[in-house]
């Protein structure tokens, strides 16, 4: 089954006494142990340990709202919706004016530190059972873990930090960690992963040890390790089985998801709908129906909220002949004269809408279309790997012209035939800054790689000192009693 992590139902998320959903609850703390009284009589065979995964999985597909606010934050697109009013959150954070109290960053920080802690259940639990597939089980939970780690360090920097289950009042004694610390966890846990885990996962959608092997390579180069980078991500290129797909058009359409270019996906399907007032409750891509053409009526595409609309700066920012330009940017006045198609015009329209993550006519839907899209988040691609690589291998001093190569080789299938960047140095800098933006522009990562390359100046309204993270919410603050304070300047 394509999308396995549809197979656990909310109600044995529950019996597993993994996680209380968080967006009910007042605190990420407040529901963790509701359920302890049979924590530990749990995990008593290989099918516990299974299901116990995919609950740890299920927390992936509520990073759409990573990936929308990543753009939404960055200088790539600008918040849209219907009005100023429409997710005043979003548009804060692309105001850059978001503060302590924000709806949004509260869900991302929740429901990151579920993931977290459904990872760290089956870990603190690892020892008590044996079976012949556990290594590998305890990588992805290793990998999970990281994963979602991740997410949390690179938006609110030093973060509470536990490799056991969290529980009530934790909140008040263990302070937030160090980033160094975080990062130093998220390195153990993938380096475990890269060693348990094969190049061929057990099912589709499942992380691999290519998986693992790109994070740690993502995690070293956030923090300027870059010899570090280059030595694991060069493993990667040179014995994984990844490569680009002939054709970028192909990548984000669903016959694209899975194939030879992706080294993780987050696997969304139409398997359960939900509702405004519980997002996370859907099994499909909620990004793609807000970032949708607002009352569109035509052919190939269907309608949705308006959110996330590029700028034309990121338009003007691909060159002459690039074929990825079309299959990124949907120039909607353009497509509308062409294919006789109507829509509507929403809150700072710029005319253009994010291709990659905007629905299809065709594609399955038991509920609302918006949010249940069954589109995959192509979270870590083959090409990001050779800019990232190419990106260590030149920030690092450590080999220029291994840098161009892996440039040029995601520069010539956007082009149709070698395209060739000869420069070095702060030039060749530069050209690899242009080409993550152009290559992965709509997949959420562009504020991130202006924060940690030390540009986030260029964002309207960034201010240094203060929006390279964001605000801790003002309800975690507030429960820890004076434990956390909030981050600089908020």
């Amino acid at each position: 089954m394509k999308k396995y992590i549809n197979k656990i139902t909310t109600s044995l998320i529950a019996c597993l006494c993994l996680f209380a959903i968080f967006s009910c609850s007042d605190n990420y703390l407040e529901e963790v142990d509701r359920y302890s009284i049979d924590s530990e009589s749990y995990f008593n065979s290989e099918t516990d340990y299974y299901n116990a995964l995919i609950g740890a999985y299920d927390l992936l597909q509520s990073t759409y709202l990573n990936v929308i606010m990543g753009e939404i934050a960055s200088d790539n697109t600008l918040a849209g919706g219907e009005s100023a009013t429409d997710v005043v959150s979003w548009q804060q954070i692309d105001d850059m004016i978001h503060t302590p109290v924000n709806s949004e960053l509260r869900k991302l920080w929740e429901w990151m530190y579920a993931g977290v802690n459904r990872a760290n259940f089956i870990l603190e639990f690892q020892d008590k059972t044996n079976f012949e597939s556990k290594e590998i089980i305890l990588g992805e939970a290793h990998f999970l873990r990281a994963y979602y780690y991740f997410e949390l360090v690179k938006w609110f920097g030093p973060v509470p930090l536990k490799e056991t289950r969290f529980q009530l009042g934790d909140e008040t004694s263990i302070p937030r960690s160090p980033v160094a610390d975080v990062y130093a966890l998220i390195e153990t846990d993938l380096k475990y992963a890269a060693a348990n885990l094969n190049y061929t996962a057990p099912q589709t959608g499942r992380a691999t040890k290519g998986s693992a092997q790109a994070l740690l390579g993502k995690a070293y180069l956030y923090q300027n390790k870059f010899a570090l980078a280059a030595t694991v991500l060069d493993d990667l290129i040179a014995k994984g089985p990844y490569d680009l797909v002939d054709d970028y058009n192909t990548i984000f359409e669903n016959a694209g998801e899975n194939n030879i270019e992706s080294v993780f996906e987050v696997q969304y399907s139409d398997a359960e709908g939900a509702g405004f007032d519980c997002l996370q409750c859907s099994e499909g891509n909620v990004a793609v129906g807000f970032n949708g053409i607002r009352n569109y009526s035509g052919p190939f595409f269907d309608s949705g909220f308006s959110f996330n609309v590029p700028t034309q700066e990121v338009v003007d920012e691909f060159e002459t002949g690039d074929s990825r330009k079309s299959v990124a940017i949907l120039d909607i006045e353009a497509w509308a004269a062409t294919n006789d198609a109507t829509y509507g015009e929403g809150n700072e329209h710029t005319g253009y809408f994010n291709r990659k993550y905007i629905a299809r006519k065709g594609d399955l839907n038991t509920g609302d279309p918006n949010l249940t899209n069954p589109n995959n988040y192509r979270a870590i691609r083959f090409a990001d790997v050779l800019l990232m690589a190419a990106e260590a291998y030149n920030r690092g001093d450590i080999d220029d012209s291994k840098a161009q190569g892996y440039l040029n080789r995601v520069r010539a299938r956007a082009f149709g035939e070698p395209n060739e960047v000869t420069s070095t140095g702060a030039v060749l800098t530069d050209a690899i800054a242009h080409e993550r933006r152009v290559e992965l522009v709509g997949e959420g990562h562009r504020f991130f790689d202006l924060v940690r390359t030390g540009r986030g100046t260029e964002i309207d309204g960034f201010t240094t000192g203060k929006n390279e993270v964001f605000p801790i919410p003002i309800e975690e603050i507030q429960f820890s009693n004076g434990n956390w304070e909030q981050n600089p300047n908020y």
